[in-house]
C-alpha cells in the first residue's frame, strides 16, 4: 500500500514510530501521543548500512514482526494539513529508500486514554528487503550494535535511545527483546573500557 493512497482526501493522518521517530521525528506535527499497537513486536531484525552502519558493518534496527499476542509501544504523531504531505514525502525517503517497506494502517491505541483507538500508518521493513538480517540472539545483536556506526552516529545510541524512551515514557511495559540487547550491549562496553 503506497501511504498516499491511503491519504486521499485526508486533512489529517496520524503517523506511529516505533524506532527512531520517538525521539527524533524530523518532520512538522500538530501533536503526539505515546502508545502502542497490538499484532506487532519490536525487533532488531533489520540492517542498517547508512544513519546507523556501513556496507561492511551494517547497524541492527528495529522493524515490526506480526504477533497476533504482542504489542509494541512507541509515538503517534498527527500530521495536519500540508504536513501531511511533507511528512510523507520525507518519511518515503527516510523509510523506504532501499525498497522492502510496506506501509499498513494500524490502530493506534494512547496511553491511558479509554477513548476509541485512532488509524494510523506505520512503516515496516519486511523479509524483502535487501537489508533485512533477521533473527539472533541478544549477544550476536549486542555484539553487532556495539561496533556500528553510521552517518548519524553510533549503533549504540540507537539503542540506548530507544530504552530510555520505553523506561521514561511507558515505565509500566517489560520489552523484554529490548532490554535484554541493551543488557548485553552495556556488559560489552563495560568489558572493552575496563580492557584499555
Amino acid at each position: 500500500m503506497k501511504p498516499q493512497n491511503t491519504i486521499a482526501g485526508k486533512s489529517s493522518l496520524w503517523i506511529f514510530g516505533y524506532g527512531s521517530l520517538v525521539w527524533k521525528p524530523d518532520f512538522k506535527y500538530n501533536r503526539s501521543k505515546v502508545g502502542h499497537i497490538q499484532g506487532y513486536k519490536r525487533r532488531f531484525w533489520h540492517g542498517d548500512n547508512f544513519h546507523r552502519g556501513n556496507d561492511e558493518l551494517p547497524g541492527r534496527v528495529v522493524t515490526l514482526i506480526e504477533d497476533d499476542d504482542e504489542s509494541t509501544w512507541g509515538v503517534a504523531f498527527e500530521v495536519t494539513g500540508t504536513q501531511v504531505e511533507e511528512s510523507l514525502k520525507y518519511l518515503n525517503v527516510r523509510e523506504t529508500v532501499c525498497g522492502g517497506y510496506v506501509t499498513k494502517m494500524v490502530d493506534f491505541f494512547p496511553d491511558g486514554e479509554s477513548q476509541s483507538p485512532v488509524k494510523a500508518l506505520v512503516y515496516i521493513a519486511t523479509a524483502e528487503n535487501a537489508l533485512y538480517l533477521g533473527p539472533a540472539s541478544p549477544e550476536e545483536i549486542g555484539a553487532q550494535i556495539v561496533v556500528c556506526r553510521g552517518k548519524t552516529g553510533l549503533n549504540l545510541e540507537y539503542l540506548l535511545r530507544l530504552a530510555e524512551f520505553m523506561r521514561s515514557s511507558c515505565p509500566h511495559v517489560e520489552d523484554h527483546h529490548l532490554f535484554s540487547i541493551e543488557a548485553v550491549a552495556l556488559t560489552m562496553v563495560s568489558r572493552l573500557l575496563a580492557a584499555k
